[in-house]
């Protein structure tokens, strides 16, 4: 067929294969191609398996002929993060202490997905072990910004944002830690979803930090996302975190946002996060993009007030003493004996030697500095004093979210927020300065700590170059963050004529 089918979305490549216009293979093939064609000069993905994407492919085409039941999402191809353990594909987390390791099973998203009949392209790069908000910490190489090759697409589900914005992938599976779904697709023009922590099973996800790891999202739309976060969703006994209740349903709340009518939803502007006097470190024409975004939520119908939030003040630094103190004791697993890199076991060395000489080969400077920070963070004498108190600030955030989400504490639907301070920044210019780099994660953190539901929407552009909205809402109430996503997307596009990436240039 004429039509480039890497540039249609989840939505109109469903349509596609119902109305026979394309099959699994024309689409499965097309994408192979883009990947062959830019991801050269994109580095999105670490892995890719032609071979059996087309066999999947062309096993769903021989089923549809035959008139068998399909999966809802039959023939449509998905991009994986590479922290999604699979079965048979090689999963490194991008790092090196895993080169080379195929798993014997499937991590719970991934299981889902196959059931739904997706067809995997490849695994995509990330920071290693997800660590990182711009995937210039990957050990095969950063990814590249499809909007300009020379800045970072996000991180660390950059791979993955890459993929989809580079039209390599129409959806990806991200992991949210602190932010690594939500900045990045705020970074490339897409929209990220981090859904309630336990309601996407964590089981196989290779862990970073165990209290705050989330699988979700990545796609071009918001009907995408909420078609995607249906199919993972749910409660998964495997997963002693998973909440025992169905996924909601998020497509329909997609489509009742998509109507553009928000009347009787109360949004709440969180000052702390770009709000008034508090937009210190916030680039101008990110602001005025944001502010943009909340006149067209007004316009729509939405009561939009400020909303003050003391706590999330604290986030970034309680982030960066929780997380690195569970990623010290999940890393510990990584020593050369079981699976992975082994190093110096030449039968000179005790055990203990070859341990350390495999985990100093294999970790790369970041993961090395958060399992030194964590390792401290939790040690005799200093455990109270940086580890407890930073779960204490955990508590005050989350009751920040509770406030005001209760009638007494003003009673808002939904909080919103610019999704990161910045646009993306060139590549290289904050790998050298941890501090400015963690910063990137200013907005995201606080709905992490709290295990709320939070999606980043496109809202304009700073410099030629892509703004998120952050929407986030109570615990399971991720349908509200659809329906509001909805709703400023049409607006959006209406106002536009025609999809945000549609702004993006040759370079993709």
């Amino acid at each position: 067929m004429s039509t480039d089918l890497t540039r249609l979305d989840v939505t109109a490549l469903r349509a596609a294969l119902a109305d026979g216009s394309a099959s699994a293979v024309e689409i499965t093939q097309a994408h192979l191609d883009a990947i062959a064609a830019t991801d050269g000069t994109l580095n999105s993905y670490l892995h890719v398996d032609g071979e059996t994407a087309l066999a999947t492919a062309g096993e769903v085409d021989r089923r549809r002929a035959a008139g068998d039941e399909l999966g809802p999402l039959a023939g449509i191809p998905v991009a994986l993060k590479d922290v999604v353990v699979t079965e048979g594909v090689p999963t490194t987390s991008g790092s090196k202490i895993l080169e080379g390791w195929t798993p014997p099973y499937d991590a719970t998203v991934a299981a889902r997905l196959k059931a739904a009949g997706t067809v995997l392209l490849g695994k995509t790069n990330m920071d290693e072990f997800a660590m990182g908000s711009s995937t210039e910490n990957s050990a095969y190489g950063p990814t590249r910004n499809p909007w300009d090759h020379d800045r970072i697409p996000g991180g660390s589900s950059g791979g993955s944002s890459a993929a989809v914005a580079g039209h390599l992938a129409p959806w990806a599976i991200g992991t949210d830690t602190g932010g690594s779904i939500r900045q990045p697709a705020a970074v490339t023009g897409l929209v990220g979803h981090k859904p309630t922590y336990g309601s996407v099973s964590r089981y196989g996800l290779i862990a970073f930090s165990s209290s705050l790891d989330q699988a979700g999202p990545m796609a071009r739309t918001v009907a995408d996302a909420a078609l995607m976060h249906e199919v993972i969703g749910g409660h998964d006994p495997r997963d002693s975190t998973s909440i025992d209740a169905p996924a909601a349903p998020f497509v329909e709340a997609a489509r009742q946002g998509a109507t553009g009518d928000l009347s009787g939803v109360t949004v709440g502007v969180v000052r702390e996060l770009g709000g008034e006097g508090h937009t210190d470190g916030y680039e101008a024409g990110v602001l005025a993009a944001f502010q943009a975004g909340v006149d067209q939520l007004r316009a729509l119908g939405a009561e939009v007030r400020e909303i003050s939030c003391p706590s999330f003040d604290l986030a970034l630094a309680a982030y960066y003493l929780i997380a690195p103190s569970e990623a010290s004791s999940n890393l510990s697993r990584f020593d050369g004996v079981r699976y992975g890199l082994r190093v110096g076991d030449d039968g000179s060395r005790d055990l203990d030697e070859v341990m350390a000489l495999t985990r100093a080969k294999g970790f790369g400077p970041e993961v090395k500095r958060r399992i030194i920070l964590g390792t401290y963070a939790l040690s005799s004498g200093y455990y109270e004093a940086y580890y407890g108190q930073a779960q204490k600030v955990r508590t005050l955030i989350g009751r920040d979210f509770v406030s005001a989400f209760a009638a007494d504490g003003g009673a808002v639907d939904v909080l919103v927020s610019p999704t990161s301070p910045i646009v993306a920044f060139p590549i290289g210019q904050r790998v050298d300065d941890p501090l400015s780099m963690y910063a990137a994660d200013l907005c995201t953190l606080p709905a992490s700590l709290a295990g709320t539901p939070a999606i980043s929407v496109p809202c304009g552009l700073s410099e030629g170059l892509p703004v998120g909205l952050q929407v986030m809402a109570p615990a399971l109430a991720d349908d509200r963050c659809y329906r509001v996503a909805a709703a400023l997307e049409a607006a959006q596009d209406a106002a536009r004529g025609g999809t945000f990436l549609s702004q993006l240039g040759a370079s993709a």
